[in-house]
């Protein structure tokens, strides 16, 4: 019998080492080397590895390759299929990662159950037959639903079903639940997590099936298991939110087929995922009067405009030194913002502590909000009041001066649509826009005071 070959595996990020270590130099992070098993047994092996095995590719000349577009597979769910880039891909494969009871198994099994005209199969090595039909009874399926459950966790009788039922859509519930044969190693470890994979994109590629993988993620936020996991499958995507809130985010991080930035905003009811077409509504906060600290910008996730709100509170430091925080926000950006207001504005802001939010839960990376952030901080500090049908949309520089933003007429149109009545945008993009196209007041300014000469006199 030959020796056994085995090596030791960071748990946290899958770095290897030839003998145990304390701390990981990859992640830093501690006591998570585990010893596992990599040399392959030699009497076992996985049923669709032998079968495909029996295929020779053989190089082809990059002109002689056929480049029709595929036909992406579309799903009842229109928040999946913008994220996905128009559908989903056949042959591709899909890593999705969120929090416990976040909704990961309801968003797959809804997508499963809404998927006609083909077969769905649905393989769930967490839950029983019996937990999922309770699950699929409070969700509606579309008519002519062909969806199979299977409880399984070994890769080898996975890929038998796989050949009997030959379904269009493949969901896999989890990946850390997986088990092969061939890797003498507990399932969820660092080797057994990237022979599953491995195992799971071969068949996808070579079948043209497309392959959903739910993945559980740390307590840092990432995705459990080796960071290659990422780098080997098509499509990342994470499902974000608070499960105490009823609003779910679903973000790419990852695709191959289509956007990275796209955006997805689901709301959680008894009933399953319902879309949310209309994410501007519920990201502004109704209220009865003008409240000071408050202002509304428009920004661009991926293709789709939003207004969201942001609120702002400044008040004397009681401490020696100021506290600011930001919620949603980067941090480092508005210290700099603050920074500006000082240098350029005058505004004795220092001795202040300062406080920003950005509401719905989401996080903000357009730096097209930068001037409503700024409106709102003055406006806290004067306790002087916005308009409640002002918005804004632009960058401010490091000078003071208001900079331009790319695609203005969908950011003017979308606020013209929630009813707005004026927009502050840079003078620089008036350049070649129609503003008879538009109803609503069009303000272009090219300096930060000249904002607040016009909001607040």
């Amino acid at each position: 019998m030959a020796k056994l070959k085995t090596s030791f595996f960071c748990q946290n990020c899958g770095t290897q080492a030839a003998k145990w270590l304390g701390k990981c130099p990859s992640c830093g992070e501690w006591n998570t080397f585990v010893e596992e098993v990599v040399e392959k047994s030699d009497n076992s092996s996985s049923l669709y590895q032998v079968a495909s095995s029996k295929r020779i590719n053989a190089p082809i000349a990059i002109e002689e390759i056929d480049n029709t577009v595929q036909k992406r597979i579309i799903t009842h769910d229109g928040e999946l299929n913008r994220i996905l880039g128009g559908g989903i891909v056949p042959g591709s494969v899909t890593l999705i990662g969120g929090e416990p009871g976040i909704g990961k198994s309801t968003l797959m099994l809804q997508t499963a159950l809404g998927l006609t005209g083909g077969k769905v199969l649905y393989i769930s090595g967490e839950e029983s037959e019996q937990q999922l039909k309770m699950r699929a009874e409070r969700i509606k399926p579309g008519k002519g639903n062909q969806c199979f459950v299977l409880t399984e966790t070994a890769t080898q009788n996975i890929f038998k079903q796989l050949e009997k039922v030959e379904p269009q859509l493949v969901i896999i519930d989890s990946i850390q639940t997986l088990y092969s044969a061939h890797i003498d190693s507990a399932a969820g470890s660092v080797s057994q997590i990237r022979e599953c994979t491995a195992e799971l994109i071969k068949f996808a590629k070579e079948s043209g099936t497309p392959v959903f993988l739910v993945g559980h993620i740390t307590k840092d936020g990432i995705i459990a298991g080796p960071k290659i996991l990422e780098h080997m499958v098509d499509t990342v995507l994470q499902f974000e939110g608070d499960r105490h809130h009823i609003y779910r985010l679903l973000r790419c991080s990852k695709n191959r087929f289509g956007s990275t930035s796209e955006l997805g905003i689901y709301e959680m009811q008894g009933s399953g995922l319902r879309e949310v077409s209309n994410p501007s509504e519920i990201l502004l906060s109704p209220r009865d009067e003008p409240l000071s600290g408050i202002a509304i910008s428009v920004t661009i996730e991926g293709m789709r405009p939003l207004l969201i709100e942001s609120q702002a509170l400044v008040s004397p430091s009681n401490y020696g030194t100021a506290q600011r925080s930001a919620t949603g926000f980067d941090l480092r950006r508005m210290n700099m913002l603050l920074a500006v207001l000082e240098k350029r504005c005058g505004f004795k802001l220092g001795a202040n502590d300062v406080f920003l939010n950005i509401t719905g839960g989401i996080k903000v990376e357009d730096p097209a909000i930068d001037l409503g952030v700024v409106a709102a901080i003055i406006s806290s500090y004067q306790d002087m009041p916005i308009p409640p049908k002002v918005c804004f949309s632009a960058e401010v520089g490091l000078s003071g001066e208001i900079r331009a933003v790319n695609r203005i007429e969908q950011r003017i149109s979308e606020a013209e649509k929630l009813g707005m009545e004026k927009i502050f945008v840079s003078k620089y993009n008036s350049k070649g826009l129609d503003r008879k196209r538009f109803s609503i007041e069009i303000e272009t300014v090219s300096k930060v005071e000249e904002v607040f000469s016009s909001l607040f006199g």
